[in-house]
């Protein structure tokens, strides 16, 4: 049966991140992760590190073994308690594969094709050089949040294509097979913390840069990200002002600064009025540092104690697998397949 509200008293959210680099960055966390850490607070909230999606990329296994377990490792650091959301990686849940086949069975090939990330990367890399599992990473994705009966699913608006997938194939199963899955709202996180590459102020901070002079990395040492923000692109004047259109360089950076500190644009432009970029670029830099510091300090601990993250880990793939299984088991009673005796 759907998840039921009233029997959790709390709605059920879910959502993943790919483990596929060594640190998240400052646009990661002031865009989404910080979100999920107050959700927790008033939500029955899931997380996982979807390791398997991040199998579309062919990644070195010890890579992505060192990755999977720093991503755990950063979640908690930044506010993941494993007593209040469920924290898990994705391969831990047989039933995430099993229901993207059903689900896979339920999709068009059109309706696949349609998917716009598949579109732009099938393009740019070209047929032969594209896997298919890239092709079914939606469904595998609708799998995921239909797997625990989620009500909603906190996304940047870029997922909203995704998550209309999910509601589509929910909804299609439920109306051939019965009533099955919660049909999950996106829960679009909120603007403003929109974080741009300090080198390229027009573009949003990503792994995926050529460079990545301008992406500031949990992970990385205080000296690295002082030195980041320091050699932060800006303009040729010297006014601390807003201005997206003709100063991007420094409306990102009052954006961090803001985003950190609590303060409001108005108050930032005014603390440091008649002060040059340098002083400005400076103070950024400190107050994201001092930010950090304890995240990375926290996360380098836990990957010290491996056994601890390994208990954490297993708590965490037995609290979801509770609820994956029993929906599988009413997925696959209302499609007919006998259950093993």
């Amino acid at each position: 049966m759907a998840n039921s509200v009233g029997a959790t008293e709390r709605k059920r959210v879910l959502s993943g991140i790919q483990p596929t680099h060594d640190s998240f960055h400052l646009g990661n966390y002031l865009g989404a992760l910080k979100q999920w850490v107050e959700l927790q607070e008033s939500h029955d909230a899931f997380y996982c590190v979807v390791d398997l999606h991040a199998l579309t990329v062919e990644p070195d296994p010890a890579a992505l073994r060192k990755r999977t377990l720093a991503s755990i490792a950063q979640l908690i650091a930044i506010g993941i308690d494993p007593a209040k959301s469920t924290l898990f990686i994705q391969s831990h849940v047989p039933a995430h594969n099993q229901l993207a086949w059903v689900m896979e069975c339920l999709t068009g090939f059109g309706e696949a094709g349609r998917m716009t990330q598949f579109k732009d990367k099938s393009q740019k890399n070209g047929a032969d050089r594209t896997v298919v599992g890239l092709f079914t990473y939606p469904i595998l994705q609708a799998a995921d949040i239909l797997l625990y009966q989620a009500d909603q699913v906190p996304v940047g608006e870029d997922q909203r294509q995704h998550i209309e997938l999910t509601r589509d194939l929910g909804q299609r199963f439920n109306s051939k097979y019965g009533q099955t899955f919660t049909i999950p709202e996106g829960y679009i996180l909120k603007a403003g913390a929109k974080i741009n590459d300090l080198q390229e102020p027009t573009a949003k901070m990503s792994k995926s840069s050529a460079s990545q002079s301008g992406v500031i990395e949990l992970m990385d040492t205080p000296e690295a990200n002082r030195k980041k923000f320091k050699s932060a692109m800006t303009d040729t004047e010297r006014e601390v002002k807003f201005d997206e259109k003709n100063k991007a360089g420094i409306s990102n950076l009052l954006t961090i600064y803001t985003a950190i500190t609590g303060s409001t644009i108005s108050a930032a432009e005014t603390e440091f009025e008649g002060k040059g970029y340098g002083d400005f670029k400076s103070a950024v830099a400190e107050v994201v540092v001092d930010f950090l510091t304890p995240i990375r300090n926290k996360a380098l601990e836990l990957l010290e104690d491996p056994a601890h993250l390994t208990k954490i880990l297993s708590e965490g793939a037995e609290k979801a697998n509770a609820v994956a299984s029993k929906t599988l088991a009413e997925t696959y009673e209302a499609l007919g397949l006998i259950p093993r005796s």
